[in-house]
């Protein structure tokens, strides 16, 4: 019989959490090294990266009895996640650092890498500027200058925001879809206890 409270939880084998988290970890470590200490903008990005983790683990908790919450909590997140990026963007115009095009093979690279932790993305972002003063020194860049850490830094937190943004599309996609075709909590509920009438009457 199907159950009344539906299974729920486990969020933390989504890969749209871990990333979550991952864009959390690199944005505090990110805003101590680059934004100013109690600056509004500092806590603003540090609360909307947690927003963005916090919601996809409440959400998946609260599934079990409210699809309705689960999916209005997922676009938190998904929005939480866009004030972020925004705050990257808003970042690299104010100081005329670049934002590298969707095309860029650095960021290709990063999400090929498969960081698990910030301190993986911190070694790509080392690596990058290194491969930059190496071709620099060499002559094998073009007349720009090496780009320094916190464009890099700033540019690999969009990268992998993007990615968890788009995870976030078609999870919210998905869950809109099941709550369209199977309703939330009162509806399992009715089916439930239509079945248990059936069963009941088929007994007696």
């Amino acid at each position: 019989m199907e159950p009344i409270i539906a299974r729920h939880g486990g969020y933390r084998k989504l890969k749209s959490f871990q990333l979550a988290r991952l864009c959390y970890d690199v944005t505090v470590r990110f805003c101590e090294r680059y934004v100013p200490a109690g600056s509004r903008t500092r806590d603003q990005m540090v609360q909307a990266a947690r927003s963005g983790v916090q919601n996809i683990a409440e959400g998946s908790e609260a599934s079990g009895t409210s699809k309705k919450t689960e999916l209005k909590l997922t676009s938190v997140s998904r929005a939480s996640l866009e004030e972020l990026l925004l705050d990257y963007e808003d970042f690299l115009r104010q100081r005329n650092l670049p934002m590298w095009p969707a095309a860029d093979p650095r960021r290709a690279s990063l999400v090929a890498r498969r960081c698990r932790n910030a301190d993986e993305v911190a070694a790509w972002v080392r690596g990058v500027r290194d491969d930059a003063l190496r071709a620099e020194r060499d002559g094998a860049c073009s007349n720009a200058a090496a780009p320094g850490y916190p464009e890099i830094a700033a540019n690999a937190a969009l990268t992998l925001i993007g990615v968890t943004c788009a995870l976030l599309d078609r999870q919210l996609a998905a869950l809109a879809q099941a709550f369209a075709e199977e309703g939330g909590f009162t509806e399992r509920l009715y089916r439930v206890r239509t079945a248990q009438k059936r069963r009941k009457g088929e007994m007696d």
